[in-house]
């Protein structure tokens, strides 16, 4: 009776769960691929029921193939459900997509933070794709206030053009030509060296090359890393060109925190909404900008697509969007919503100054 009690009480504990798997009626065996716990393998709770009452995973653990494709499949499968729920409100009713996120619908739809991850992300991938990408060109630095490298191929060639014409006979029909070619390179320097300072005519082989540069004359900020970036930039534009596109990809996500008290300062009088409504409110927008440019980069390599047409497209829908989103996640009127619209327009230039600048510092770090 001893014996029988005592195994009783193992049984109940659970350890000949562990020694004796079913299907199998033999002691330490177990049916491949599957477990039988009497405690969570992932936080170590006694289980009560299929579930870990503390951690929510499953008491029964499958280690098969076939449950790593079912549970491929099944991830594949909820992330597209959830996308198809998301999405086209996002296109069409982007202000009923953010209140209804915000009041606490989350099953059905992907999290602002992970659809802007994701649509970043595919951006720059077509971009690669397409081949929209930073030129690997850029010549050297713009002219700066007293330099010659830009007059001294034209200072050469009228050199070499008053000796040739001195060298000429009186009477020569060549003359006519070279004096004109003499006259036409001295205006040129005159041009590179107005009193304005404001461009440089730079020679690039001919008058039917010439490329208008601007100078920079901007005195320094004052911010050591910012005025080392700017040095870096005038040094080697096409090495800080792919350090800007690059860290625009890494650090994209700071928009979002940027973009959240410029929303704010357009509802600071409105008490309802906190800082939570305008993170949501951003993330959503940036995210449906991301997607709108993936679109208009797949659809400007389509032949026949006017350039026309995609510049209409990236200068209309982007502010139409804002002002849907706007009305519909805050609950204004037209008129609200059309003054914040116009307002965050202004605000959305300000954002991306400061965000070039920030990856202007984190470029000179590199």
């Amino acid at each position: 009776m001893d014996e029988i009690e005592a195994i009783g009480g193992l049984a109940q504990g659970g350890l000949i769960a562990r020694a004796v798997e079913p299907g199998t009626g033999q002691t330490g065996k177990a049916d491949r691929g599957h477990t039988h716990e009497s405690a969570c393998l992932n936080c170590g709770t006694p289980l009560v029921g299929p579930h870990c009452h503390n951690c929510g995973q499953h008491a029964h653990v499958h280690k098969t193939l076939g449950a790593f494709m079912h549970d491929l499949l099944h991830g594949a499968l909820h992330f597209e459900g959830k996308t198809w729920h998301t999405l086209p409100l996002l296109a069409v009713r982007p202000g009923a997509l953010t209140r209804r996120y915000i009041d606490g619908e989350r099953a059905r739809f992907v999290s602002p933070m992970a659809l802007f991850l994701f649509s970043v992300f595919l951006m720059f991938a077509v971009f690669q794709l397409v081949g929209i990408s930073t030129p690997d060109d850029l010549g050297p630095a713009v002219q700066m206030d007293g330099d010659e490298a830009a007059d001294q191929s034209l200072e050469a060639q009228l050199a070499g053009l008053r000796r040739a014409r001195k060298s000429m006979a009186d009477g020569n029909p060549a003359s006519p030509i070279i004096d004109s070619q003499i006259a036409a390179i001295e205006r040129r320097i005159e041009e590179t060296t107005s009193p304005d300072g404001k461009v440089v005519l730079a020679e690039r082989g001919g008058d039917s090359d010439r490329t208008l540069r601007t100078r920079l004359t901007a005195e320094p900020t004052g911010i050591a890393l910012l005025d080392h970036g700017i040095e870096k930039w005038r040094q080697n534009p096409t090495l800080m060109a792919y350090k800007l596109q690059s860290n625009f990809y890494k650090f994209s996500w700071l928009l979002v925190p940027l973009s959240i008290p410029f929303v704010w300062l357009i509802f600071a009088w409105r008490r309802r909404f906190g800082a939570y409504d305008h993170a949501v409110f951003v993330t959503y927008s940036l995210s449906f900008m991301s997607l709108l440019f993936v679109t208009l980069a797949l659809l400007g390599q389509i032949p026949g697509v006017s350039e026309g047409l995609l510049f209409f497209a990236t200068a209309l829908i982007p502010p139409v969007h804002i002002y849907k989103q706007l009305r519909g996640a805050y609950d204004l009127s037209r008129f609200s919503a059309f003054w914040r619209t116009m307002v965050l327009l202004v605000f959305i230039t300000i954002v991306l100054l400061l965000f070039v600048n920030l990856l202007l510092m984190l470029g000179a770090l590199g």
